[in-house]
């Protein structure tokens, strides 16, 4: 579980803004998101290849533009 402390002289939005980046790190919202519906291993897989395909293709339109 992700906590921030109110520091001497911080502003409620800094705290807000500290506290955002501290949950991004984290990774929490990007798990809820990935379990808040049942995928099967299969369907992971599948998922999984096809978003390394995506990476393999960026990285070789990059290697060709520059």
């Amino acid at each position: 579980m992700t906590r921030v402390s109110l520091r001497p002289g911080e502003s409620q939005e800094q705290l807000l803004k500290r506290f955002r980046k501290e949950v991004s790190k984290s990774g929490v919202l990007s798990t809820v998101r990935r379990k808040r519906w049942h995928v099967s291993k299969s369907e992971l897989r599948r998922i999984q290849k096809k978003k390394a395909l995506r990476r393999i293709r960026r990285r070789q339109s990059k290697v060709e533009r520059g």
